[in-house]
């Protein structure tokens, strides 16, 4: 009966953050098929577009998580899809820059709701030795979403332009809304597809998990632990590269190569599915053993490292810098899922929501300038390698800063074991 909480709660929570991701990141298609030039905005203006999502995607993560805990996640979620949805459809239909520079903002606060809540979510669903798996699924809507819209938008776009592909793919988060308020309930005990036993039994384990956890009295107190201060300042600088690389790869894969959108979409495909693969081994072996932060920094390093090579090589030969985004692509989202592990482990219950979501905010404020600051640097520059240097840069701080944090799992192992024996 618990096996269903697999094929229920985890692909309902797929398919969300897979809409929420693709209303997100189809911007950098468009921008790199001239969006620019059809709204007659200069490079800056489009760097700014793409990052004020960002901005509203920072300011109301941690109320919309409070909103969570205390009211609904699930109706909230759905509130979102629908906004959102019309949001980004929305985007291909205004021409005013200042409209749509409202309209982008507006969208970050139509999702900000949705990744705390997920979060908020899965550690009401799953326990400490799935939660690994169960964040991955959650974070594979990234790169799978990428995958499958950068070789669909990148045609859609050819075909019948960037406005019309906007309000397309806007339109299935509002049909969802739905379809999703229909299957997710809040708590297991709210269910009618899990037997009353087998809904308490999963609570009761939740609970014996707790006792392995020191208490913290306040949120206040949760966020200035020296554990706590590290993963904010990691997420910060880690967020700051991956959403300049989705953002603006496809203008970094046209402009070394002089493809198609067609084929731009298609090349860009490639980093997001060996991430795909790379994500599903690590994270299983993240509940296996439960190591988290061993599992995290080296492959945020080789991420840095992955676009050091690029930006050596991005003037000389494409091949070999293609081949460094390829590595640096797997590598940024390859520790999602260890990553979330780690926060419900380090703190309670009481205050877990409310810092998950300041350290997805301060991502979002990472985002914000990492989208900003690569586009702006390939509009003065002309050449994407400083981007190259600025994400290698920020990986390589965010490496540094997980490598001194301290890794629950082998503290708590012994606890959580002795809690299943029981």
């Amino acid at each position: 009966m618990l096996g269903r909480r697999w094929w229920y709660v985890l692909p309902a929570v797929f398919i969300t953050y897979s809409l929420a991701y693709l209303d997100r990141a189809n911007y950098g298609f468009g921008a790199a098929a001239g969006l620019a030039a059809s709204l007659r905005i200069d490079g800056r203006q489009s760097s700014l577009l793409s990052a004020l999502f960002f901005l509203g995607y920072f300011i109301f993560q941690v109320p919309g998580v409070i909103l969570a805990r205390k009211r609904s996640a699930t109706r909230l979620v759905a509130l979102s899809l629908v906004a959102w949805g019309s949001l980004a459809a929305m985007t291909g239909v205004l021409h005013s820059f200042w409209m749509l520079a409202l309209v982008r903002f507006l969208l970050g606060v139509a999702e900000s709701f949705i990744f705390p809540a997920m979060l908020l979510l899965i550690t009401r669903w799953f326990t400490r030795q799935e939660r690994s798996r169960a964040n991955t699924i959650l974070m594979l809507a990234n790169p799978i979403t990428v995958l499958w819209m950068s070789a669909i938008t990148g045609f859609l776009i050819q075909s019948i332009g960037w406005q019309r592909t906007f309000i397309i793919e806007g339109i299935p988060s509002i049909l969802w809304a739905f379809g999703w308020i229909a299957i997710i309930r809040d708590r297991p005990g709210q269910t009618k597809w899990m037997t009353p036993g087998a809904s308490a039994a999963l609570e009761a384990q939740l609970d014996a998990e707790q006792s392995s956890i020191a208490p913290i009295g306040s949120v206040r107190l949760a966020l200035l632990r020296r554990d706590v201060l590290l993963l904010i300042a990691a997420y910060f600088c880690w967020s700051l590269g991956v959403y300049g690389f989705v953002l603006w790869l496809p203008t970094m894969v046209r402009q070394g190569a002089a493809l198609s959108m067609g084929r731009t979409g298609l090349l860009s495909a490639a980093p997001y599915l060996v991430a795909v693969l790379l994500m599903l081994l690590v994270s299983r072996r993240s509940d296996r053993t439960l190591r988290r932060v061993s599992m995290i920094w080296p492959f945020l390093l080789s991420a840095g490292l992955g676009l050091f090579f690029s930006f050596a090589f991005a003037q000389s030969s494409f091949a070999f810098a293609f081949a460094g985004l390829v590595v640096a692509g797997a590598c940024m989202y390859t520790p999602y899922g260890p990553f979330f592990a780690v926060v419900p482990e380090l703190v309670p219950r009481n205050v877990a929501a409310e810092v998950l979501a300041t350290i997805n905010s301060s991502g979002a404020l990472g985002g914000f300038f990492g989208s900003y600051a690569v586009g702006w640097l390939q509009a003065v520059t002309g050449s994407s390698r400083a981007g190259y240097l600025l994400m290698a840069m920020s990986f390589v701080c965010s490496a540094a800063l997980m490598f001194f944090v301290r890794d629950p799992g082998r503290s708590g192992r012994g606890k959580v074991v002795q809690a299943h024996a029981h």
